[in-house]
């Protein structure tokens, strides 16, 4: 998934806010769980982050297009762990890595649910 850096994201120190970072790894993560999950599925499940964990490496700034690559990693009773990259599109420079985990929801309660076998399956790595 690439990303423009708009002049919404930009800072006092002149480079993309923190929050921004977050907003992109939840970007991310959701379209991946689209592109992926079938159509049932996304009808049931939904998601809510139990932790964010980002590191920054370097700066993004206005005009930059950023891109944004996840995966999923290990897959317990009630939370998976994603992981996500962000890297400047044009001399790929790594600018932040994040760990985040994620519970997934019963759509319809709110409550945390088990993800069905099949779900899992499509997700893990």
């Amino acid at each position: 998934m690439v990303v423009p850096v708009v002049a919404a994201d930009i800072d006092q120190q002149n480079h993309v806010n923190n929050t921004v970072y977050v907003r992109w790894v939840q970007d991310v993560a959701t379209a991946h769980w689209r592109a992926i999950a079938n159509a049932k599925a996304q009808e049931i499940i939904g998601w809510v982050v139990l932790r964010h964990e980002i590191d920054y490496k370097a700066a993004a700034t206005l005009g930059d297009e950023i891109v944004l690559r996840t995966w999923v990693g290990k897959a317990a009773r009630l939370s998976f762990e994603r992981f996500t990259e962000i890297r400047r599109k044009n001399d790929r420079q790594l600018l932040s890595q994040a760990r985040t985990l994620w519970c997934p929801i019963n759509v319809r309660t709110g409550r945390p649910m088990r993800v069905p076998t099949e779900v899992r399956e499509q997700f893990s790595t």
